[in-house]
């Protein structure tokens, strides 16, 4: 768990997840903002700097898929595109931007960033007022990363489909951010209880009628 910046953002669970999105603690923009994190795994610089035309269409549909241009991305090495599941779109169609930026998630319209995109120490000061209210503790914008990679791969999914998800570049970036739970580690020292030999059945000794001991003692 994160504190003071230092050791890792924590992991979300569903109830914490449900506090994060009630209407007390978020409005439709913030709602928003954490579902394209959490439902795409993206970074919090990557889901500020999103256009509305990477989201929605012409007609002001919601796209099948995000599309996270090459220029935002981290390390600037390849744009890519995530596909929108029912959440994340249920939460796009509940919020409407502002019709005079072309972002997503505009600065603030008395600020000095009208005409760009919401600054990532907004964003970061959204999700801890959240949180302070809540009374969460740990928490920061890769919370939303974190808790999405983990669950893709305690679902099974194969890494290498996670990380053209995540847009890491290698498998040992990704590895960092998944979370080992104490279960899971002591289900994998479980499991080699399986090498233990199956017990040998003790043998049975002989036993001698009351004849047989007297036919021994006869001489020959």
């Amino acid at each position: 768990m994160k504190i003071d910046g230092h050791g890792q953002a924590k992991i979300l669970t569903q109830e914490e997840i449900k506090a994060l999105f009630a209407a007390e603690n978020s409005n439709e923009r913030d709602r928003a903002l954490y579902a394209v994190m959490l439902y795409t795994a993206c970074r919090v610089s990557e889901a500020i700097q999103l256009r509305k035309r990477d989201v929605f269409d012409k007609k002001g549909k919601v796209r099948p898929v995000v599309l996270f241009r090459k220029g935002t991305t981290k390390g600037k090495l390849a744009t890519r595109t995530v596909p929108v599941i029912e959440d994340l779109r249920r939460r796009l169609e509940e919020y409407t931007p502002r019709a005079d930026n072309p972002y997503l998630f505009p600065g603030y319209i008395y600020g000095n960033r009208y005409d760009t995109f919401l600054h990532k120490d907004s964003a970061l000061w959204i999700l801890r007022k959240a949180c302070n209210r809540i009374g969460l503790e740990g928490v920061s914008s890769h919370s939303f990363r974190r808790t999405a990679l983990t669950q893709m791969s305690n679902a099974g999914i194969p890494l290498r489909i996670i990380q053209e998800i995540s847009g890491h570049r290698t498998l040992d970036e990704l590895y960092k951010y998944l979370e080992v739970k104490e279960e899971q580690v002591r289900g994998a020292v479980a499991s080699l209880e399986l090498l233990t030999p199956p017990k040998e059945e003790t043998l049975s000794k002989p036993r001698y009628s009351e004849q047989s001991k007297d036919n021994s003692s006869i001489p020959f």
